[in-house]
């Protein structure tokens, strides 16, 4: 099942997709001017989810949150109930620092978030589900304020889920969590320039080693890790799904000496950029 909500002034989108065997995403969505934020709910067994070329294990009855930048595969797309929707459909209130688009589902870890339901919490989403089904159907003057407050409510259930599982460290307060959200989030829109922690330190209002010392309390990675992490997975995507030049990609990411970044892409990854792009032809070709 397919269901949707399409904005025709504000080109806000909302989709629920339900058991269908051909869900799946393409890189960057290239046939499309938005992206979309994905929250998947793996509603049969145990399966295999591949993020960004890396392997996981989806469990059953688990909650997935997918950002715009991820690509991502199911072993078994038709167990999976998936709602996405982008920015002009739910992110107009970036005030609510927990539940939009920049909250602590998408920007509160740099980690993969696999958030497990139990039996009540499987019964409460399967009730939401329903409704959801009920207003995309039910085409009137308020749809998009109903499906806007019930997609709240979703993020806002999973969200204190996720909190619940992944925050454990009682020292990491409500305002410490705010400034790593608010990192990941800078990451994210500057890290083809800045590749720094001083720069982002220094928008924080923090030193870096406040920094270093939140994240050691969420036991993440560091803020460097963090920085490096986000410009290798990019150097990796350009290199599988362009034809970019190891030279150009080095340009695109902020590095003005190309021999730099292909010593910096092997110390991080064990290739050269060239020797990646080869090892995942040959591994598409073989598949």
């Amino acid at each position: 099942m397919k269901l949707q909500y399409i904005d025709p002034i504000s080109a806000g989108e909302l989709h629920l997709t339900i058991h269908e065997p051909n869900f799946d995403r393409l890189f960057y969505q290239r046939d499309r001017k938005d992206k979309f934020l994905t929250i998947a709910l793996n509603d049969g067994p145990q399966q295999e989810v591949t993020i960004d070329g890396i392997t996981h294990q989806f469990p059953a009855q688990t909650i997935l949150p997918l950002m715009v930048n991820q690509t991502f595969t199911f072993q078994k797309p038709e167990q999976v109930i998936a709602w996405q929707y982008n920015r002009n459909f739910y992110c107009i209130v970036d005030h609510d620092k927990e539940v939009s688009c920049v909250g602590f589902l998408f920007y509160g870890s740099a980690e993969t978030m696999f958030i497990t339901l139990d039996e009540q919490q499987q019964k409460k989403l399967n009730l939401l589900q329903q409704v959801f089904i009920d207003e995309f159907e039910d085409r009137d003057a308020i749809q998009r304020d109903m499906l806007q407050m019930m997609l709240k409510r979703l993020i806002i259930i999973i969200t204190r889920l996720a909190k619940k599982q992944y925050l454990q460290d009682q020292s990491l307060t409500e305002d410490k969590m705010d400034v790593l959200r608010k990192f990941n989030l800078m990451v994210e829109n500057n890290y083809r320039k800045q590749h720094t922690v001083q720069f982002y330190a220094d928008q924080l209002n923090k030193s870096p080693k406040t920094l270093a010392n939140y994240f050691a309390l969420y036991n993440h990675k560091s803020p460097l890790t963090v920085i490096q992490d986000r410009i290798i997975l990019e150097g990796k995507r350009l290199l599988m799904y362009t034809d970019k030049s190891a030279k150009e990609i080095a340009y695109d990411l902020g590095y003005d000496d190309a021999s730099y970044f292909s010593n910096f892409f092997k110390k991080q990854t064990g290739y050269a950029p060239s020797d990646f792009r080869n090892a995942k032809s040959t591994t598409t070709t073989e598949g």
